[in-house]
């Protein structure tokens, strides 16, 4: 009730403080940053490796476990591995440690991958190595229909036009 009272008898100290709330309000929210989701600063390095014909067990026995074993004594900053294996696939995810050097990494992973491919069953071919982290993954999928339009048609349009154009914008892609 003290409140009501020290209003009524200062009008304007509350007229100003209010606009004042407003002013800073105002401010506070244009140097708010935007960004909805934070960085989440964690590394991590993709391999892909092929091998038309061989069952996912000879897929690590014969690639992914010579692989990861030279990993393990080369790459630094390493937090764990992880690996799927699938007929004539796999795919090995190097976790790094948050303050790892992700490009240092990925050197020493290529180096890696050049020279436990000597050991690999003859035909093998160079990984595809790319690097990303929890902010750079996915968070939106686009699904396009046309009415009238086949798979085909549909595909093209959106390969040859509309993806060109996305792909412009900062983030993603």
């Amino acid at each position: 009730m003290w409140i009501v009272r020290l209003a009524i008898r200062r009008p304007y100290t509350f007229v100003v403080a209010s606009i004042l709330i407003v002013i800073l309000g105002l401010f506070a929210i244009v140097r708010t940053p935007t960004d909805i989701f934070p960085n989440i600063d964690i590394p991590v390095i993709a391999i892909d490796w092929s091998y038309n014909g061989l069952s996912p067990e000879e897929i690590s026995d014969r690639i992914v476990y010579g692989f990861e074993r030279g990993m393990t004594s080369t790459v630094y900053d390493i937090d764990h591995i992880e690996s799927q294996s699938m007929t004539g696939h796999s795919l090995v995810e190097v976790f790094s440690q948050p303050d790892a050097n992700v490009d240092a990494a990925v050197s020493e992973i290529t180096a890696v991958a050049q020279t436990v491919l000597k050991t690999m069953p003859p035909g093998a071919t160079p990984p595809l190595i790319f690097s990303y982290n929890a902010s750079t993954v996915p968070i939106l999928q686009l699904a396009v229909t046309g009415q009238g339009l086949g798979e085909q048609e549909i595909f093209d349009t959106m390969n040859n036009f509309v993806r060109p154009t996305l792909v412009t914008v900062q983030g993603l892609f």
